[in-house]
């Protein structure tokens, strides 16, 4: 997975020239919904003259030194938290500029169907990202399983209540869905979920609200954030026709819009 990243950050280490030339924004995505959103993005840009360029990642860090190093113009990944936290770690000025959608984070499992299922000493697989994995630990925390410390950016060392002596491995979350034959149950992002065939609103033991504070968010450098071509990207992300392609084709899968 570094190796496909560090080839993708090589192959777009050409600074890219929306905002200097004005008619072409290169956006980084991971697939979905990120990646089908941007398609409707791009339909609606284009009548106000961009050329909205898609390009895909697997993982959730080069996404933002792509952006940091000129080679991408926005991305469209990540929640506000994550942002805040790469940000603070790596010393970019990285701002979000439009809230587009919320994907509910899940507890999946293919060896039980209820939580009170779970056994003693069961393993559960969560992302190992920062803010991923205190978010899932705060829905394990919510569904009674564990008890956390308080905090933002907890990890499996802060559980202080653990009745069940669940056995909790932070992993990486694209790995996530190709766990759940090697242990009881995991903590999966929407998207990973979704690639995978599982069905958030039908095949999640418990998943997150729709009150969920994640929101998925359009991201650029600041020096960037009042030009005309990101606000030709916000206006298009924020559009009846976006809300509309979440409502019809993503709600069902467990996707929400934040706007």
């Amino acid at each position: 997975m570094k190796k496909i990243a560090l080839a993708l950050l090589a192959a777009l280490i050409i600074p890219a020239a929306a905002f200097a030339a004005g008619k072409e924004i290169k956006v980084g995505v991971t697939p979905f919904p990120h990646k089908d959103l941007m398609n409707v993005v791009k339909e609606l840009v284009a009548k106000d003259g961009y050329d909205l360029k898609i390009v895909e990642f697997t993982d959730y860090v080069t996404p933002n030194t792509a952006l940091a190093e000129k080679a991408l113009d926005a991305n469209f990944f990540q929640h506000i938290p994550y942002l805040e936290n790469t940000n603070k770690e790596r010393g970019y000025d990285l701002v979000w500029v439009a809230k587009i959608h919320i994907e509910p984070l899940g507890l999946y499992s293919k060896k039980i169907k209820k939580i009170d299922e779970l056994k003693n000493g069961a393993q559960i697989a969560i992302p190992n990202d920062a803010t991923n994995c205190a978010r899932a630990l705060r829905l394990l925390e919510k569904s009674g399983l564990i008890k956390v410390k308080a905090g933002e950016l907890v990890t499996a060392k802060d559980i202080t209540e653990n009745p069940k002596n669940l056995k909790i491995r932070e992993l990486d979350a694209a790995q996530l869905p190709r766990t759940l034959q090697d242990v009881e149950a995991a903590v999966i992002n929407t998207n990973f979920a979704g690639e995978a065939g599982l069905i958030p609103a039908k095949d999640a033991i418990v998943i997150e609200g729709k009150d969920s504070p994640y929101a998925n968010v359009l991201v650029v450098r600041g020096a960037d954030k009042d030009s005309p071509a990101v606000k030709a990207l916000v206006k298009a992300s924020n559009s009846k026709e976006v809300k509309d392609y979440i409502n019809k084709n993503l709600v069902p899968k467990g996707i929400v819009p934040a706007f």
